[in-house]
């Protein structure tokens, strides 16, 4: 599980991150952390759309290379 120093550090620079929920890339979301308590993770999409995604997943910097699910 992410900290919650990683996500303020995501927040506070504007960092595009890559959720990595399963092995499929096509169901990966990008966009900007926007917030988050102990259980989920706001994500805003850039649609402009937040979506809550759970704190269990991946979170890593869309400009790095894609790793593996969590497993």
């Amino acid at each position: 599980m992410l900290s919650d120093e990683q996500l303020d550090a995501f927040r506070v620079q504007g960092t595009a991150v890559r959720v990595v929920r399963d092995h499929i890339e096509g169901n990966d979301v990008y966009g900007i952390v926007v917030a988050w308590n102990e259980e989920q993770v706001m994500i805003r999409k850039k649609s402009r759309r937040i979506v809550k995604l759970s704190r269990s997943y991946r979170y890593e910097p869309a400009s790095e290379e894609r790793s593996g699910p969590v497993e």
